[in-house]
C-alpha cells in the first residue's frame, strides 16, 4: 500500500504542538486537530512554570504562534475523529468540525461581538471564576484568534451579527464533515483533572474557600479573574493563611487512583511560592506525604521555597476540613509529626487535584482500535514509549502516563521521531512551497512609502478619526500613497496591497492596525508576494496600544495614532532588505555517546537514511545500562539492550568508533567538522557532519571515605551490585535473612543537590525480585522520600503488600552503620518514633547518578554550549526545549541532559533525533534576516561582544595581525546584545538598529503633549514586555496616552545611548520593559540590561537629569494590568517632576554628540 506523506495530531495542547512542529519542519503535511476553539491546552491557563517561575504564556505564545502560521500546519479547531480505516503509512481519518455559527476564514477576532453580547455565562477558562459573553474567544491569545458562539446559552437576539462589520457570523452554518488520508496519527489528548468534591471531608464544591489547584493557577495569573490580585472566593478578602493539600485524588485507591500524578509537588510549591510573590503577607502551608521533587532542578527549588520563601512543609494527610460559619475560615485537622491530633486555621484550602484519563480516551481508543492499561491511560512499553498498540499511531504526553512539560515536549518530538521512521520514503511530498516572484530591486531608489491604516470595524475607528490619520500620513515626507482600511487583514485588502505596490512603485509598506506580534508575518508575506523584500515593512501599533487603551480619549487617542505613523514612516525611511541566509545542510550526523540514548538516537536517523558518526569513548557500547538487568515493569533489559547494539552494529549508515577521543570541533550548524582519535591504536579520522546529538551519559555515584562501610565491609554493596547478584547469583539470596537498604545515597546532598530520580524505583525492584526468590527474606528500606512518581506507585504499594518495611529518616540524620561484633548494625533516628537499631545480613546503597564532570566540561567548550552546577548539560529551556541547546544544530538526551530511566532516555534520544531531522531533512536550510553585522574599519578588538553573547555566534579573528569580531550569521538570533555592548558601535544590527531606531526616537521625543502630560519613550522587549502592553490593550486596561513605544527584539539590544537620546531630544522620561530576570527570549540578554540600565542611572545622574525620570521595569506577557498601572504610576511621578527643561535649569550640561 502507498505511503502518504501527511499526519494527523489529535490534541493542541503543548504535545500536539511540539510534535505538529517537528513534523511540518521535517518535510510533512500535519493537520492538527483540537476538540476545543484554540491550540494550547492546559499549559495556557498557568500563570508560572516550575523551576525558572517562566511566565508560561510567555513561552507558550511564540509557539502558538508558529504554528498557527506554518504553511504545512492545518488547523482544525472544534473538531473529532469519527472513524478511522486503513494500515500503518496509510490511514484514512473521517473527522467531525462542530460549527462555530461563524466563518473562521471571515472572522477577524476584533471582539465586538463579544462586547454587545447581553448574555452572560461561565468561563471555563478561568475555571468559572469569572464570566464571558455567548460568543467569546477561548483566551485573549488564543490562535487562531476566532469567536465563536456557544449554542447552549444563545438566546438568539442577533446583536452579534449586527456589529460584525466583517460579515462572519451566519446562524445557518452546520455542522462539516472531512475525510483525510495520511501516513500516521498522534495521539495528545492531554488529561483531565480530578473532581474533589468525591472527598466530602474536604467540603469542595460546598465550602466556597476550597478551592482546586487549578483554580488557585488562574486566581494567580495576571490575566486571571483578578488581574493576578489573591482574593478568596468568599468574599473577595486577601486569604492571609493559605493550605495546600497534596495528593487530592492521587495516590489514593479508595477515592481516586492508585497512581502518583507526578507534577502535583512541584506545581504546589510554585504556586505557593508565586502567591508569596504577589503578596507578601501570605503564609502558605503544604502538607504532604512524600516530596516528590525528581526533575531537573526541582529538589533546589523546593529547598529555595523553604529557605528563602518560609513556605512551610507538614508530613501528614488532612482527615477532614471545617468551615467557620461566620467567617468563612476553615479548620483543618492533622495528626503531626508527633503523631498527635491538631487542629489549625486557614482562610483558603487549594487541593493538588491529580490527573486522570481525558474523558474521551476510551471512546477514541474504541474508535482507534488501540489497548488501554488497567488505569485507562494509553498502553506503552518501557522500550518503546511512544508507541501504541496499533503500529503507526503515536502517543505523547499526558495521554500515556502522568507527566510534566519537559516530558511531555520530549515524547512529543520522541512521537515525531517515530513518524519520521515510518514516513521518511515520502517526505516532502505534501507540503507546500509558495512560487514567490523576483525580488525587486530598490538599490539606489529614495523611499516611496505606502501606509495603510486599518478601522478595525470599530476597534480603531470608534475611538481614533482614522481619515484624519490617513490625511497626516499624506503629508509626511516620502509617503507617496495612504488610504484606510475596514479590515486591513482581510484577504481583499491583501490583495489590494499588492496591486497599490504595483501602480505607486512603492518600495516600503507600512500598516496601522494591530499589533506586530500576531500579524506582522501576514503582512511581509503580502508584500514579498509583491516583490518586496519582506523586510521592507513596518507596522504601527494603534489598535493594542493606542485605541484600546485610550477609549475615553478620542482626541488624545487620535494624536499617539498620528505620533506612531511617524515614527514607523521614520523608521522605514532606513529600512533596507535582509537577505536570509542559506546554508547546505551535510546529510549526516554525530552522536557523541553510545549509550541506550546515543544508540536509539543513531538508529532513528539511519532508519532515515541519514548517515551516523556514532563516537563512544569506552571499549563497549551499551553505557551504564550493561549494569540493569530488569525494569521495575519486569522488562528484560539485557535482551533489549543486546538487540539494540546487534542493529546497530549490522546498520551500514552507522560508523561506530570505540575508545575514541574528539581532538577538536569546528564548524556551525549543517557544517561541522570533526576530528577524533579511536581504537587502541589511535587511528585519525575527520569527518564533515550537519547535527550533533550529546548522549554522553553519566555514571553511578562511588560512596567516599568508607561511606556507610562501603568498600571497608563486603557486606556493604551497591543497589547495582544486589541487582547483579539477584539476576546471575541468586541462591546467595536464599541465605540471607534480613537486607537493609539505604536511600539517597550520593543524592540529595551538598555534594550532589538533586534527586537521582530512579533510585526509589530501583530499591523497590529489587526488593520484590529478592522477596521472590526468597519469600522470608526481610527487607527494610530507609528513604527520607518514596519517590515512585507515576505507575511506579503500584510496585510500591505491592512491596508493601509483600511485607517490605520503609521507615523514613530525618534529612539531616541519615542512618549510621556500625560493626558490632562482626555483625552490620544499623541506627536510623525516625521522626515519630526515635532511634531504632536494625541488624542486617547485607546493605545495599541506593547511590544517585552523577555526571562526569570533566569529560562534560571538555565536550561543552569545544561546542561552546553550557554545563550546569552539577556538570550535567544545559539545555536550551528546561520547558520547551529540552533536547535542544541554545547553539542551532546541537542536541542532548539522556543521562547527558540529567538523571533519567532507560524509557525516559529512549525517548529523549528519539526527541533528540527528531530534532535533528527538522535540519537533516532540508536540503538548505534558511535562517533569520535580522541579525547583527561588524564593520572592520571601526572593531577594536575588546572581544566584549563575544562576551555577551549567549549563543556563540560572535567571535574574533586575526587579520592582519589585529584582532576583529565577526558575527556567524547561521548562529545569530537577532537579539542585538552585541551591538548595543560595543564601545565602538562597530557592530549594527539589522532592521532594529541605531539607524532604524534614532529616527524614531527624535519622533517619539518630540511629540506635543496636552495638559502638562510629560513625554514618555518607551522600549519594550518583543516577547514579554511589549506582549504584555498588547495584552493591556485586548483587557482595556487605560493608561495615559502620553507613552511613545518603540519595539525591540531584546531589552539587552537597547544601548545607552537610545535613553540618552530620548533625554537630550526632549523626552520627560524613559521607560525600559523587559522579560522578568530568567525568563529572557535570548537566554540572558536582560541581565545585560540589568546592567546597562544601572549604569544609565549613574550617567543621566552625572548630567544633572534626575534619575527618577528613567523607570526599568520586567513585565511578562501576562501582565497587562501591571503594565497599565506601572505606567500611569510613572506618569503621575513625572508629573511632579515636571518638564526635562527643569533639570536641564539647575545644571548647564554640554552635549558632545
Amino acid at each position: 500500500m502507498e505511503k502518504i506523506g501527511s499526519v494527523l495530531v489529535i490534541g493542541g495542547g503543548i504535545a500536539g504542538i511540539q510534535a505538529s512542529m517537528d513534523l511540518a519542519d521535517s518535510g510533512y503535511k500535519v493537520y492538527l486537530v483540537e476538540s476545543s476553539m484554540s491550540i494550547g491546552g492546559v499549559m495556557s491557563q498557568l500563570d508560572k512554570t516550575f523551576p525558572t517561575n517562566d511566565c508560561s504564556i510567555c513561552i507558550l505564545a511564540p509557539k502558538l504562534v508558529a504554528a498557527g502560521r506554518h504553511e504545512n500546519i492545518t488547523l482544525l479547531i472544534n473538531t473529532n475523529l469519527e472513524k478511522i480505516d486503513g494500515n500503518p503509512g496509510n490511514f484514512t481519518v473521517e473527522l467531525k468540525q462542530n460549527s462555530l455559527l461563524l466563518d473562521q476564514e471571515k472572522c477577524t477576532g476584533c471582539g465586538v461581538c463579544a462586547q454587545e453580547c447581553p448574555v452572560e455565562a461561565i468561563d471555563f477558562f478561568n475555571e468559572g471564576l469569572s464570566n464571558r459573553a455567548a460568543i467569546s474567544v477561548k483566551f485573549p491569545q488564543a490562535v487562531p484568534l476566532v469567536f465563536s458562539i456557544d449554542q447552549d446559552i444563545c438566546i438568539g437576539c442577533g446583536f452579534c451579527k449586527g456589529v460584525c462589520k466583517a460579515k462572519a457570523i451566519d446562524y445557518t452554518l452546520e455542522d462539516k464533515f472531512t475525510t483525510l488520508n495520511v501516513g500516521a496519527i498522534i495521539l495528545a489528548i492531554g488529561f483531565d483533572e480530578y473532581d474533589p468534591s468525591i472527598i466530602q471531608q474536604y467540603g469542595y464544591s460546598k465550602y466556597l474557600n476550597v478551592v482546586t489547584s487549578i483554580e488557585f493557577e488562574r486566581i494567580l495569573s495576571a490575566s486571571g479573574p483578578h488581574s493576578g490580585i489573591i482574593l478568596r472566593p468568599s468574599d473577595g478578602i486577601i486569604p492571609r493563611k493559605i493550605a495546600f493539600l497534596q495528593c487530592v485524588g492521587s495516590r489514593d485507591k479508595k477515592r481516586g487512583a492508585e497512581y502518583c500524578s507526578s507534577v502535583c509537588c512541584m506545581y504546589t510549591a510554585k504556586e505557593a511560592v508565586i502567591a508569596k510573590e504577589h503578596m507578601e503577607i501570605i503564609d502558605p502551608t503544604i502538607f504532604s506525604m512524600d516530596v516528590r521533587a525528581v526533575g531537573k532542578d526541582f529538589d533546589k527549588y523546593i529547598e529555595r521555597a523553604q529557605d528563602e520563601y518560609g513556605i512551610r512543609y507538614i508530613r501528614s494527610r488532612i482527615s477532614d476540613i471545617k468551615e467557620i460559619s461566620e467567617t468563612k475560615d476553615l479548620i483543618l485537622h492533622f495528626e503531626n509529626e508527633e503523631g498527635k491530633i491538631v487542629s489549625e486555621i486557614f482562610n483558603l484550602v487549594v487541593l493538588a487535584v491529580g490527573a486522570l484519563p481525558n474523558h474521551s480516551t476510551k471512546e477514541l481508543a474504541k474508535k482507534l482500535n488501540i489497548e488501554l492499561n488497567g488505569y485507562d491511560f494509553c498502553k506503552t512499553k518501557p522500550f518503546s514509549p511512544v508507541e501504541s498498540s496499533r503500529e503507526g499511531i503515536y502517543v505523547c504526553g499526558m495521554i500515556s502516563e502522568p507527566k510534566d512539560i519537559p516530558e511531555t515536549v520530549v515524547e512529543a518530538s520522541a512521537a515525531a521521531g517515530a513518524v519520521n521512521i515510518l514516513l521518511s520514503d515520502v517526505r516532502n511530498t505534501l507540503i507546500t512551497e509558495k512560487e514567490l516572484p523576483k525580488e525587486i530591486d530598490i538599490s539606489g531608489e529614495p523611499p516611496r512609502i505606502g501606509v495603510f491604516i486599518c478601522h478595525c470595524g470599530i476597534n480603531i475607528g470608534g475611538v481614533v478619526d482614522v481619515p484624519e490619520v490617513v490625511e497626516y500620513a499624506n503629508q509626511l515626507p516620502d509617503v507617496i500613497y495612504s488610504e484606510r482600511n475596514l479590515y486591513t487583514c482581510s484577504a481583499d485588502t491583501q490583495t489590494n496591497i499588492k496591486e497599490k505596490i504595483k501602480e505607486f512603485n512603492l518600495n516600503r509598506v507600512i500598516v496601522a492596525s494591530c499589533t506586530p506580534r500576531t500579524h506582522e508575518p501576514l503582512f511581509q508575506a503580502t508584500i514579498r508576494e509583491a516583490g518586496l523584500n519582506k523586510y521592507l515593512f513596518d507596522l504601527a501599533n494603534i489598535r493594542d496600544q493606542c485605541s484600546w487603551v485610550h477609549m475615553h480619549e478620542p482626541e488624545e487617542a487620535t494624536e499617539k495614532a498620528k505620533d506612531l505613523v511617524r515614527m514607523a514612516v521614520a523608521k522605514a525611511r532606513k529600512l533596507v532588505p535582509l537577505q536570509e541566509q542559506q546554508v547546505e545542510v551535510i546529510h549526516k550526523g554525530m552522536i557523541v555517546g553510545g549509550g541506550v540514548a546515543g544508540m536509539t538516537a543513531a538508529l532513528n536517523l539511519a532508519n532515515q537514511g541519514f548517515e551516523v558518526f556514532l563516537v563512544e569513548k569506552s571499549e563497549n557500547l551499551g553505557g551504564f545500562s550493561n549494569n540493569i538487568y530488569q525494569t521495575i515493569e519486569n522488562y528484560n533489559v539485557q535482551e533489549f539492550l543486546k538487540d539494540l547494539i546487534n542493529k546497530v552494529n549490522e546498520h551500514k549508515l552507522i560508523n561506530i568508533f570505540l575508545n575514541a577521543r574528539i581532538s577538536s570541533i569546528g564548524g556551525y550548524v549543517c557544517n561541522f567538522t570533526t576530528k577524533i582519535t579511536y581504537g587502541k591504536e589511535k587511528q585519525e579520522k575527520e569527518f564533515q557532519h550537519g547535527i550533533i546529538i550529546v548522549a554522553t551519559g553519566a555514571h553511578e555515584y562511588q560512596p567516599k571515605n568508607s561511606e556507610f562501610l562501603f568498600s571497608k565491609d563486603k557486606r556493604v554493596i551497591l543497589q547495582s551490585e544486589f541487582e547483579k547478584i539477584l539476576f546471575t547469583e541468586e541462591e546467595k539470596i536464599n541465605d540471607l535473612k534480613s537486607v537493609v537498604m539505604i536511600q539517597c545515597v550520593g543524592s540529595r546532598n551538598e555534594e550532589n543537590p538533586y534527586c537521582s530520580r530512579m533510585c526509589c524505583s530501583e530499591a523497590i525492584k529489587n526488593a520484590l525480585k529478592a522477596k521472590e526468590i526468597n519469600p522470608n527474606l526481610n527487607i527494610i528500606v530507609l528513604y527520607r522520600d518514596i519517590r515512585t512518581y507515576g505507575f511506579k506507585e503500584k510496585y510500591y504499594n505491592l512491596a508493601r503488600e509483600k511485607g517490605v518495611i520503609f521507615l523514613r529518616f530525618k534529612d539531616d540524620k541519615p542512618p549510621e552503620i556500625n560493626l558490632e561484633n562482626g555483625k552490620l548494625a544499623i541506627y536510623i533516628d525516625k521522626p515519630d518514633i526515635g532511634n531504632i537499631k536494625i541488624n542486617a545480613d547485607l546493605v545495599a546503597l541506593s547511590a544517585g547518578i552523577v555526571a562526569d564532570g570533566e569529560t562534560n566540561e571538555n565536550l561543552a567548550k569545544m561546542l561552546k554550549v553550557p554545563i550546569n552546577d552539577d556538570n550535567f548539560f544545559l539545555e536550551a529551556h528546561v520547558k520547551l526545549r529540552p533536547s535542544d541547546f541554545a547553539t542551532e544544530g546541537i542536541f542532548l538526551c539522556g543521562t547527558a541532559r540529567g538523571t533519567a530511566t532507560i524509557s525516559e532516555s529512549i525517548a529523549q534520544a528519539m526527541s533528540a533525533a527528531s530534532r535533528a531531522t527538522t535540519i537533516l531533512s532540508k536540503d538548505i536550510l534558511i535562517t533569520e534576516g535580522i541579525i547583527s553585522k561588524v564593520d572592520p574599519a571601526l572593531c577594536i578588538g575588546c572581544n566584549r561582544c563575544a562576551d555577551v553573547c549567549n549563543y556563540g555566534a560572535v567571535g574574533v579573528k586575526y587579520e592582519e595581525g589585529i584582532m576583529i569580531s565577526e558575527v556567524n550569521p547561521l548562529l545569530c538570533k537577532g537579539c542585538g546584545d552585541c551591538a548595543a555592548e560595543c564601545p565602538a558601535e562597530a557592530i549594527t544590527m539589522s532592521h532594529f538598529g541605531r539607524i532604524q531606531i534614532e529616527p524614531m526616537i527624535t519622533e517619539a521625543a518630540k511629540v506635543t503633549v496636552s495638559d502638562g502630560q510629560p513625554r514618555i519613550v518607551a522600549f519594550l522587549c518583543n516577547w514579554c514586555s511589549y506582549a504584555g502592553a498588547d495584552l493591556a490593550g485586548v483587557s482595556r486596561y487605560q493608561y495615559p496616552p502620553n507613552i511613545r513605544t518603540i519595539r525591540v527584539m531584546c531589552s539587552g539590544g537597547i544601548p545607552k545611548s537610545f535613553i540618552l537620546q530620548a533625554f537630550l531630544e526632549g523626552a520627560d522620561g524613559v521607560f525600559v520593559g523587559g522579560c522578568h530576570l530568567g525568563d529572557c527570549h535570548y537566554i540572558a540578554g536582560n541581565q545585560d540590561t540589568l546592567r546597562r540600565t544601572n549604569e544609565i542611572e549613574k550617567i543621566i545622574g552625572s548630567l544633572g537629569i534626575n534619575p527618577e525620570r528613567f523607570m526599568r521595569k520586567w513585565v511578562s506577557a501576562s501582565e497587562g494590568k501591571i503594565y497599565a498601572e506601572t505606567i500611569t504610576n510613572f506618569t503621575e511621578k513625572l508629573k511632579k517632576l515636571g518638564p526635562i527643561e527643569n533639570d536641564y535649569k539647575k545644571k548647564e550640561i554640554l552635549i558632545a554628540r
